[in-house]
């Protein structure tokens, strides 16, 4: 049978009073016993210092309730002293105050509460608690709990005073391939003096760099897919309306905010009227963006474009102006921070592949979602009635209207594809970054880049560029930083057009020659 009270005035004093490093071994000792002996009332008397609610006396220990004071060991009330000190815990208290009540966890019947607790004690690992972790290994089922537990204890033991032990943890974390390892290694690196045992730790830290060079590789191959899935997004709406059009259109950035705004605006209808199916409001956000950047593109067409093509130059001036109306449009609709934009639920979180390489959702579905865009457009522009018009009048304007196109529609309707194209890599660049009105600024250059790279006209050539521009950028960040990256990129691109000026896809055919 259990004992009634495990926990004693004496230790509940220690743990209350003196030094940190007393009370530290005083909690450690407490922890250890309640464990051994199912004990409850530590774990009430740690959560109580934790907030503050301890007062203690030379002799006596209290636990404060509104105006009165409980004795933690009987429960019993009783009178509190005016000379009673409050406990005072600084951060180094506090922490291993934490520790201590996720220990105590670790009999939890909970898997999940468990796993947590083991996480914190592998977090902050300690000799005085190896007892502890191996008692709670003994009867550990879970594999991935086990796995944490014999961290903390080869991390306790990486502290002990006998070299003999520090060689063998050193020994058994070589084996455990996790960044958090790597950092408990260099940390008793830079304190170990033994020569054997610090020749130990390097060579474990050498071992668990190359378990994680996969990891690494694979997190920057991840990085650049997922900037060049943003790059064909934004750059996909540019390829109908300049690839195919041969528009320069300087405001494409700002279709692009127009359909961040609009995913704003819908964020906020449905946290106003829909609370209840907010997670549902990005799904309603997609056709909003798409069809918001269409019209205005549709009235950016009519309205200045169609009595500007052939006249790159003024058209590149007329949207540069029209760009800068509608950003202090949505400054003076808007104001001028950025707003936010909040990701529903089934898009928060990541998934675990490696030790060190956790993939975030949004970035994983933003690059179905720009495939998918990538997979509509093509097919629309491959096997529809519209989709063929486009190309015939892109090839040959004349002759498709003497075939009875109407060419100022066709114009028109790609235009409108295009800028909505562009609300719809808004809408997906609201969930990864800040919207605010000079959103499209950032990525204007990027896109003609990839436009260009790609061949003009060429949806493949677009997705290529796209996918090799973000990889480079990201290889090269990995190397030499943000800044002299985008440098190198630029100076490979600038090569790039001067030894193959038609980009990647050169486009074939009689338009080619002309």
């Amino acid at each position: 049978m259990l004992p009634a009270h495990a926990l004693t005035n004496e230790a509940a004093l220690a743990m209350a009073s003196g030094t940190s490093s007393v009370r530290i071994e005083a909690i450690t000792a407490a922890v250890i016993e309640a464990v051994e002996k199912g004990d409850d009332k530590t774990e009430a008397f740690l959560k109580a210092m934790a907030d503050d609610s301890v007062r203690f006396t030379a002799d006596k220990v209290f636990v404060v309730q509104g105006d009165k004071g409980i004795d933690p060991v009987t429960g019993a009330e009783l009178p509190l002293p005016a000379d009673a000190e409050d406990v005072v815990n600084n951060n180094l208290m506090r922490s291993e105050l934490d520790v201590a009540l996720a220990a105590l966890q670790l009999r939890s019947s909970d898997t999940a509460v468990r796993a947590e607790a083991a996480r914190a004690l592998a977090g902050a690992p300690s000799e005085a608690r190896v007892p502890l972790v191996q008692k709670a290994l003994a009867t550990e089922k879970d594999a991935g709990i086990r796995e944490q537990l014999e961290l903390a204890q080869a991390g306790g033991l990486l502290g002990s005073e006998d070299p003999a032990k520090r060689l063998a943890a050193a020994t058994t974390l070589s084996e455990n391939k996790r960044p958090a390892t790597k950092l408990l290694l260099n940390e008793r690196l830079a304190e170990e003096q033994d020569p054997a045992v610090k020749k130990a730790i390097v060579a474990a830290i050498a071992s668990i760099d190359a378990g994680l060079v996969w990891g690494e590789r694979l997190g920057q191959a991840f990085t650049g897919v997922s900037l060049g899935s943003i790059l064909l997004l934004v750059a996909l709406g540019l390829a109908i309306t300049y690839g195919l059009m041969g528009v320069i259109n300087m405001a494409h950035g700002e279709l692009m905010m127009i359909g961040a705004y609009a995913t704003y605006v819908v964020q906020g209808l449905f946290q106003k009227y829909l609370p209840g199916a907010f997670d549902a409001y990005l799904i309603a956000a997609i056709p909003a963006a798409f069809l918001s950047s269409a019209l205005v593109g549709a009235i950016l067409e009519r309205g200045v474009i169609r009595f500007l093509y052939g006249r790159p130059l003024e058209t590149l001036l007329a949207t540069w102006g029209i760009s800068l109306v509608l950003m202090q449009l949505v400054r003076s609709t808007f104001g001028a921070q950025n707003v936010a934009v909040e990701s529903p639920s089934w898009m928060s979180g990541s998934v675990q592949l490696l030790p060190n390489l956790a993939l975030p959702w949004n970035r994983v579905l933003i690059i179905v979602f720009a495939l998918l865009v990538l997979g509509a457009v093509a097919w629309m522009i491959g096997r529809t009635r519209l989709g063929l018009f486009v190309r015939g009048v892109t090839q040959n304007r004349p002759i498709a209207s003497c075939m009875g196109v109407n060419t100022a529609r066709i114009d028109t309707y790609a235009f409108a594809l295009g800028s909505g194209i562009a609300g719809l890599a808004g809408c997906a660049l609201s969930q990864v970054g800040n919207v605010g009105p000079d959103l499209g600024q950032s990525y204007i250059v990027d896109s003609f880049m990839v436009v260009v790279v790609g061949g003009v006209g060429q949806l493949a050539g677009t997705v290529y560029a796209a996918l090799g521009l973000g990889i480079l950028n990201k290889l090269f960040e990995g190397w030499a930083g943000a800044v002299l990256a985008k440098i190198a990129v630029l100076v490979l691109i600038i090569v790039f057009i001067q030894k193959r000026p038609q980009g990647i896809f050169a486009m074939k055919g009689r338009s080619a020659e002309a």
